[in-house]
């Protein structure tokens, strides 16, 4: 078994951050599953391993649907951090069947094609807008001034949060988020419980008054759906809301800054993209596989499995690199080489199996918006000053990105 000194692969030094790609190689050619003992988990890098991993029914994101703590060998979360859990737990994406189905059925009415075809005038039109601000400023941070406030808007306009109220989401979203990264210290915890405080009382005050006065929205919608009798209860909708917030922004975000932080490193593809905006759809995925704005989803492993001879036994967390997976060469030719025009993109950006992203198609319009709207009104876009990473490994992308117009 690998130990930690004898892996490139370290989520904790800055130089890794700053471009773990090399790592994953280092991995994938040690082989198909590796022991890390830092995080107590088992790494997968490759991406036939994760995309059959992600549809294994012997995973699970939880294992309280068929263990206590004591019988899966692992300790309860600590007292003080049960706000973050109460809120975390009870949404779908770290639910199983029949809660998962059940819950994911209700959310997915708000996510059918012709629901996001819906949208698309709306989002268009506020993508122009944003990149129109940008114009007029001569550059500004691209993450703050439009690669944040499109998919907020959006996701908060879904729901029926008031455009007064809309401030708080993101320091919220940035704070529970904390939460997501391997090992978070003391004080991210202390963050992420707080901001799991104050955004569910927020919303449980939302849900009472959408009980006097139901309007258009996703949360009147899922109230309505619970008087009707599908059993969703006020924490799974304040869960619900959360996640659906968090989700449906945070890798939108990231994908969008990381994106074009890779055209200005790559001028022939920025080129060639500005000389041909048709490339947007595929430039989309591409850009998205390239650098991975989420590098790892843990799964618990409920009965014991088998990976290439090794025997990862129940009780055990797996770790799936998203990152390495979107660069496996067995999959994609040249993977470290960005190719807008990539006809064979199978990326994992968006998860698989039962946990595939809900809003990938309002994710892809957001993104394509929001380019196109550059594309067409900042032709000269450019990188006004070298971006620092946050220092994440799980959610990647950087603090800012500063872009002048030319």
């Amino acid at each position: 078994m690998a130990g930690p000194t004898d892996l490139a692969f370290d989520p904790w030094d800055p130089d890794f951050l700053a471009d773990p790609y090399p790592a994953y190689a280092e991995l994938r050619a040690r082989g198909r599953v590796i022991r890390y003992d830092p995080t107590d988990q088992w790494l997968v890098p490759h991406h036939a391993d994760v995309s059959a991993l992600l549809r294994d029914r012997r995973l699970g994101r939880t294992y309280r649907h068929r263990f206590t703590h004591e019988d899966f060998g692992r300790s309860a979360p600590p007292p003080e951090h049960e706000p973050f859990h109460t809120l975390n737990d009870h949404g779908m994406l770290d639910l199983e069947p029949p809660d998962h189905t059940r819950i994911r059925r209700l959310v997915s009415k708000a996510f059918t094609p012709r629901t996001v075809e819906r949208l698309e005038p709306y989002v268009r039109g506020l993508a122009r807008e944003l990149a129109g601000g940008l114009v007029r400023n001569g550059g500004g941070d691209l993450l703050a001034d439009v690669a944040e406030p499109l998919p907020v808007a959006v996701i908060a306009e879904m729901l029926g949060i008031p455009q007064a109220d809309r401030a708080q989401l993101r320091p919220w979203s940035a704070d529970i988020c904390g939460m997501y990264e391997l090992n978070p210290s003391a004080d991210t915890a202390a963050r992420a419980v707080r901001a799991s405080q104050e955004f569910s009382e927020y919303l449980r005050r939302l849900i009472a008054d959408r009980r006097k006065e139901p309007r258009d929205d996703l949360m009147s919608g899922l109230i309505a759906a619970h008087d009707e009798g599908d059993r969703l209860t006020e924490q799974e909708m304040v869960s619900t809301a959360v996640l659906l917030l968090n989700a449906g922004h945070e890798a939108t975000v990231n994908a969008t800054v990381n994106g074009w932080w890779a055209l200005f490193r790559r001028p022939d593809q920025l080129a060639a993209l500005r000389a041909d905006h048709s490339l947007v759809p595929s430039a989309v995925e591409e850009l998205m596989r390239y650098d991975t704005p989420l590098q790892l989803f843990e799964r618990w492993v409920l009965e014991d499995i088998e990976i290439d001879g090794t025997t990862i036994p129940r009780g055990s967390e797996i770790a799936m690199l998203f990152g390495s997976a979107n660069h496996d060469p067995a999959v994609f030719a040249d993977p470290g080489r960005l190719d807008l025009a990539r006809e064979d993109n199978p990326h994992i950006s968006f998860s698989a199996g039962i946990h595939y992203c809900i809003g990938a198609p309002l994710a892809r319009m957001e993104l394509a918006a929001s380019m196109t709207a550059l594309l067409e009104q900042a032709p000269t876009l450019a990188l006004a000053a070298e971006p620092e990473r946050k220092p994440g490994f799980v959610i990647r992308g950087p603090a800012a990105l500063r872009v002048e117009v030319r």
